[in-house]
């Protein structure tokens, strides 16, 4: 039998990356680049964030199948996409330059 602790951390690290996810996914798009940083991101780093976001939205999945069996876990990590677009949308409404902290890398760039 697992440990008590050890689903549930699972299952909050699978919200974290899809949070990631959605935000980087988010952050490839150039309306909501230019929320963030004040200008829009060049199409190579775009790719780059599409391919994180697509990653961290995997990862997520394989967290959820890690703790449960598929069809529980696929429900589960439907709702953590839900939850994770809802968080981005809402901090893109709120605050939307904390989003940059998803990408420290492109900061720079955008200072130009």
């Amino acid at each position: 039998m697992p440990e008590t602790g050890h689903p549930a951390l699972l299952l909050a690290a699978a919200l974290l990356v899809c949070v990631a996810g959605m935000g980087w996914l988010a952050l490839a798009m150039p309306a909501h680049a230019q929320q963030v940083w004040g200008a829009a991101v060049t199409p190579a780093a775009a790719r780059g964030l599409r391919l994180l976001g697509a990653s961290g939205l995997v990862a997520g999945l394989l967290l959820c199948l890690a703790v449960d069996h598929p069809s529980m876990a696929v429900l589960v990590w439907v709702m953590a996409l839900a939850g994770a677009a809802l968080v981005v949308a809402f901090t893109l409404t709120w605050r939307a330059p904390w989003l940059g902290a998803l990408a420290p890398w492109l900061r720079p760039r955008a200072a130009r």
